[in-house]
């Protein structure tokens, strides 16, 4: 698990999906109750990908599109 992803998920708030993904992980369970849903994981480290995603996801969400400008011109000997 990446430190950064992890400590990312700590600090979403506690009812947050971030949040009890990184409670089940750091409790070291599988089985994560969020919405009134429980979806039970395979392994940790399928539980530190689902965390990734989160993260990658929101990352992109918060990034801007970058704008590049070109310009011409027909200036220029013959």
């Amino acid at each position: 698990m990446d430190p950064t992803v992890l400590a990312w998920a700590l600090a979403q708030p506690a009812g947050s999906r971030a949040g009890a993904l990184a409670a089940a992980y750091t409790g070291g369970t599988t089985r994560v109750t969020f919405d009134g849903r429980t979806v039970e994981y395979r392994s940790l480290d399928e539980l530190g990908r689902a965390l990734a995603v989160l993260r990658g996801a929101e990352s992109t969400a918060a990034r801007r599109p970058s704008v590049t400008l070109a310009s011409f011109s027909r200036g220029g000997s013959r």
